[in-house]
């Protein structure tokens, strides 16, 4: 089975995948949703273990936020990461949970998670004393991305 599609772009190329490319770095409506959740919390505290609506850490900020883009992850980064699709970083996409490792050989290091908003900005709950903030990604512990 399957359907056929909405029109768009039409090929007759075998090897077509029905992708038209120059969609392909737009969000998905769920990364949307999510990218604008995380947004909006930008300037609460961080806690540690709190997922909202006051205060949030890290996996709680992802968690919720893709709640609204009609994803159920858990609260914990590794868990995290564990659960969602991984993707190279060089196909990083809006939306995509970007994850950090104190070894970045061992997933199981994993200490934080940020929301991907592109650019190479992420929306993220830091740390104890911290806001939720848009900042850098952190090149040097990344260790990894999922797209939930």
């Amino acid at each position: 089975g399957g359907g056929g599609g909405g029109g768009g772009n039409v090929s007759n190329n075998p090897a077509d995948t029905g992708i038209d490319p120059g969609s392909i770095p737009a969000p998905s409506s769920g990364a949307s949703a999510a990218i604008a959740y995380a947004r909006a919390q930008v300037g609460k505290p961080y806690e540690w273990g709190a997922d909202g609506p006051g205060s949030f850490d890290c996996s709680g900020l992802t968690m919720r936020a893709w709640e609204q883009g009609g994803v159920s992850l858990p609260h914990y980064s590794v868990a995290q990461y564990e659960r969602a699709a991984k993707v190279p970083i060089s196909d990083l996409r809006s939306g995509d949970l970007v994850f950090f490792a104190s070894d970045p050989a061992d997933y199981r290091s994993i200490y934080h998670v940020g929301l991907y908003i592109g650019g190479g900005q992420m929306v993220e709950a830091p740390y104890t004393g911290e806001s939720v903030r848009i900042s850098s990604i952190w090149r040097a512990s990344l260790v990894g991305a999922a797209r939930p």
